[in-house]
């Protein structure tokens, strides 16, 4: 007679199932926190940009300033944009809401540029209309790698079986970083 009856095999097949489980279980959890880390990875590289790109402002204003001294509104709603987006350390979400009121304040600016002939010929202007042309385009690249992570991650999240380990280790939603309306998608124009 076999040495394992009916009750032993069960209890290989139960052990066996168990561990199978429990391997799908690691690697599902594994795959979440390698997913939130490209995520937060993704933001760093979005949270430079932005940096960047509040570090130009203020020298795009001093130019503007010696050119366009009573445009006083347009370069405060600019400065005051830039400083509210550049203290804002909260969630994709509300640094979007930020981005987005800069972003409309910067159009103006440079809307005002084109009444200055003078301003709009400055060596000095056009460099940092580059600069900031380019940070807006890097930008748009690091926004879109990071909205794919937070697309992937929350898939992941949404999809059976593995929001059940979503649920249990508290692998929340994670939000896009999204722009408002059509006219915000475009970097501002700075081609003169």
């Amino acid at each position: 007679m076999n040495g394992l009856g009916g009750l032993g095999i069960a209890l290989i097949v139960m052990v066996g199932l168990a561990l199978v489980i429990l391997i799908w279980a690691i690697t599902t959890y594994n795959r979440f926190v390698g997913l939130r880390t490209h995520i937060k990875e993704s933001w760093a590289g979005i949270d430079v940009e932005l940096k960047r790109r509040y570090n130009l402002i203020p020298n795009l204003i001093e130019t503007v300033k010696g050119y366009a001294k009573h445009e006083r509104e347009t370069l405060e709603a600019v400065i005051a944009a830039r400083n509210r987006a550049a203290s804002n350390n909260g969630s994709a979400e509300s640094q979007a809401q930020d981005a987005n009121m800069l972003s409309g304040a910067l159009r103006q600016l440079f809307a005002l540029a084109e009444n200055y002939p003078e301003l709009k010929a400055d060596t000095h202007f056009k460099e940092l209309q580059d600069e900031l042309s380019n940070t807006e385009d890097r930008i748009a690249a690091s926004r879109r790698f990071y909205n794919g992570n937070v697309r992937e991650y929350n898939a992941l999240r949404q999809m059976f079986p593995s929001t059940v380990v979503a649920g249990l280790f508290n692998f929340d939603e994670e939000t896009f970083f999204e722009l408002d309306d059509q006219a915000q998608r475009e970097a501002p124009k700075v081609q003169f």
